[in-house]
């Protein structure tokens, strides 16, 4: 591992509710990459996201996840996240009650592990809100509730942007959004592009690929990624479809 190395999956085998999703991936990110995870539904895609957030649901069976040089094995969720290790959803849950203001703050107070001082918060808030061109109203509603679809990502952005992650996992970020959606949260991920952050791209289609580009990209099929290349492999993909990237299933000796 080099000293850049953010992120190091190897030979990670994952089970959910018994049944085995991950079956041998092999990954590197290291500071200052983007990289791009493309995989058909159901290949392990969000099943790696959560896994390595720490979601107890998520078993890792054999196989190892270095962060930073470290295994993260036995970290729980908050641990992950105070190390520096953010998660934006696929899916955003819907908080009635609480206001964005109010929950980036204490998401801020949790990965500091210590209070942040008013008047820094309102800086560091309005910058963020200046940057990625959202409109300082927002702070005010309640967390993803009755938000639109490029709302909740947005959101998901303005959180990496103030907790200021090292490692950056987006779970399919470009999932349900139109295309000015997806323009407006692909401009926010590249002005959080840093040679000191990684940055992990999970995704199902090329299209997120059109306004960010990855330094590296993956092919995840059947639990395991069957092929890495630059920001071509993307446009391959687009081309080919998934089904050239799956591997042979083995022969049987019933079937010979």
């Amino acid at each position: 591992m080099t000293n850049k190395s953010l992120l190091v999956v190897n030979d990670l085998h994952v089970s959910v509710e018994g049944k085995e999703i991950l079956k041998g991936l092999t990954l590197t990110v290291n500071a200052g990459e983007v990289h791009a995870l493309m995989g058909p539904n159901g290949s392990g895609k969000s099943t790696l996201s959560f896994c390595l957030m720490g979601h107890p649901k998520y078993h890792v069976t054999s196989g190892r996840i270095l962060y930073k040089g470290k295994d993260i094995a036995e970290l729980p969720p908050n641990k992950r996240a105070a190390s520096g290790i953010f998660l934006a959803f696929q899916y955003p849950t819907a908080i009635p009650g609480v206001t964005i203001a109010n929950f980036l703050r204490a998401a801020l107070r949790g990965v500091r592990g210590g209070d942040v001082p008013v008047k820094e918060f309102r800086q560091l808030i309005k910058t963020h809100l200046k940057s990625l061109g959202i409109s300082e109203s927002f702070m005010s509603r309640y967390v993803n509730d009755g938000f639109s679809g490029g709302e909740k990502k947005r959101l998901e952005i303005l959180q990496m942007a103030v907790l200021s992650p090292s490692l950056a996992v987006l779970d399919e970020t470009d999932s349900g959004l139109d295309i000015d959606a997806l323009k407006t949260v692909a401009a926010g991920i590249n002005a959080l592009r840093s040679p000191e952050r990684g940055i992990l791209l999970i995704t199902h289609y090329q299209r997120l690929l059109n306004y960010i580009t990855p330094d590296h990209v993956h092919v995840l099929v059947n639990g395991r990624v069957v092929r890495s290349g630059g920001p071509e492999l993307a446009h391959e993909l687009e081309a080919k479809g998934y089904e050239g990237f799956r591997e042979p299933e083995p022969v049987t000796s019933a079937a010979v």
